[in-house]
């Protein structure tokens, strides 16, 4: 098995990039697809927090680079979905003995089990964002329509042109279809133009849902509706970017 490896970013913190990333991949699991969500967001990890699994943590991705466990005793199955798995992001310690090499021996090895490796790369361009990058094979920039968002993301963008990624494209999250009409913040249309990515996912903002209720919620919440959307688009069965001006009638 040769699993795809894509990279999450983000130009800054607060986007919701992380809950991009565990949405994705609950989606991906629901459909039969094997995931691991692989938290690189070292000091700042809260994937494990978002899927509820932080009291199964034993041993973190530090400790497989190091080979001082082994990489099936750090995986963390999800309590719900059992094709879904984290490997938690150790907590800060000694940083600098957790190379790129370290790190894409251990993506190495979880994509020759998993059908979707997801990791989640710390926010802007310092220490960890070349250690998680270097290890992708496709990467997906998240923001929102903010401007400063856009700005740090396109500098996030031009940095990735540097690397092997075959596919980079855009998530817009958080997305307020009034503040859209009233002219007060970017469309994602035009973000992706300015950006010159491809546009492939767009999340309206939705107070009415969250990780946890997430597998089990109704097609009809436009949160759930735009993560079906965008995860079509990732496997490749559509070329439609949800479209979050239209309440469609969902006979579900």
């Amino acid at each position: 098995m040769n699993g795809r490896r894509i990279v999450f970013t983000s130009g800054k913190g607060g986007v919701g990039k992380s809950t991009v990333v565990a949405n994705v991949g609950v989606e991906l699991a629901i459909r039969g697809e094997r995931v691991v969500l692989v938290d690189a967001d070292i000091g700042l990890n809260n994937l494990d927090v978002a899927l509820g699994l932080e009291k199964k943590v034993k041993y973190d991705l530090m400790e497989v680079a190091l080979g001082k466990v082994r990489l099936k005793d750090a995986l963390v199955r999800d309590d719900y979905i059992d094709t879904l798995y984290l490997l938690p992001s150790p907590k800060g310690i000694g940083l600098d003995k957790l190379n790129s090499t370290k790190f894409m021996k251990v993506i190495d090895e979880l994509a020759d089990v998993f059908d979707y490796v997801l990791i989640d790369c710390p926010a802007g361009i310092d220490g960890g964002f070349h250690r998680a990058v270097s290890a992708a094979k496709e990467a997906i920039i998240v923001t929102t329509p903010h401007i400063s968002a856009v700005r740090d993301a396109d500098k996030v963008c031009a940095l990735l042109s540097t690397y092997s990624i075959k596919n980079l494209r855009l998530v817009v999250n958080r997305v307020r279809l009034d503040l859209v009409k009233k002219g007060e913040t970017l469309t994602p249309e035009s973000i992706s133009r300015l950006m010159r990515v491809a546009l492939v996912g767009v999340v309206p903002e939705d107070d009415d849902i969250t990780l946890f209720t997430l597998a089990n919620t109704s097609k009809r919440n436009l949160a759930r509706r735009a993560y079906i959307s965008l995860v079509d688009y990732i496997m490749g069965r559509t070329k439609d970017v949800y479209d979050f001006t239209q309440k469609r009638r969902w006979l579900l």
